[in-house]
Formats: structure tokens, sequence, C-alpha cells
């Protein structure tokens, strides 16, 4: 069992490359599609955010793949680490992760790397381990 969880955080990690190797346009595509999926459910997010609707779909995307990452790597190596090494290392994780991900980026045609998109999926990461961390503990302590 758990090899399949270190095998669930490596298949989010090639998810997330092959977000990140998709040219612009078809980025932009998919965040436009989320935001007609949002409209069909009566969110009209062009009304919400106007002309960042799109910028806001790009964002918290990033921030959401970081935060599963983190929820992967929390519940893959909460049997292997104690809670602070496992916080050093699922945020080390993260973060160079990232890094590598908008390096990749400078080489996928229209795309750039950009260090707030760093800290975005950063951030999700965090909140994601904060989730986790929480959550685990609440449990521990019902048990």
């Amino acid at each position: 069992m758990r090899k399949f969880k270190w095998i669930l955080v490596v298949l989010w990690m090639i998810i997330i490359f092959a977000f990140s190797n998709q040219k612009a346009v078809v980025s932009n595509d998919k965040s436009e599609f989320v935001i007609y999926i949002f409209q069909m459910l009566g969110i009209d997010l062009n009304s919400i955010f106007g002309n960042l609707a799109n910028f806001v779909v790009r964002k918290v995307s990033h921030f959401l793949e970081y935060l599963i990452l983190s929820v992967l790597i929390f519940n893959a190596g909460k049997e292997n680490f104690k809670l602070k090494k496992l916080a050093a290392f699922s945020l080390s994780v993260i973060f160079l992760y990232s890094c590598s991900d908008e390096f990749h980026q400078l080489f996928v045609l229209g795309r750039t790397a950009r260090m707030k998109d760093v800290i975005i999926d950063t951030a999700g990461g965090m909140v994601g381990f904060l989730i986790c961390y929480y959550w685990y503990k609440k449990r521990a302590k019902e048990l």
C-alpha cells in the first residue's frame, strides 16, 4: 500500500508536467472551458472578475494542483516521517518541483516562467499540508 501511495504522488507530478507542457493556446482554451462550466452552473466568472476571469482560473489551478500534490505527499509520507520532517520534506518537494515546472515552461511555445507562480504553487502546497496536518491531529485525538 505504501508503494501505491507514492505511485499516486508520481502520477500527479506527471499530470502537472503534462499541463505545463501544453502550448499557451491550449492552456488558455482549457481555462475558457472552466469558465464555461461555471457559467453553465450559474456562476458567471466573467461578470465577477471581468477581464481577469481567465487569469484567476489559471492561478487557482496552480494553487489547487500543488494543494493536491501536498495532500498526496502527506498521505504517502505520514507513515515514514515524523510530522515536522514530513512538513520539511513535503514543502521542499513542492517548492523544487514548482521551480522545475516553471523552468520547463520556458521551453513550451507561448509559456513563460514566473516566480509568482512558484509562490502560488508553494502556498497551495502549504495549505494542503496544513489541512492534512490539522485533520490528522484531530483524528489522533478522537482515537
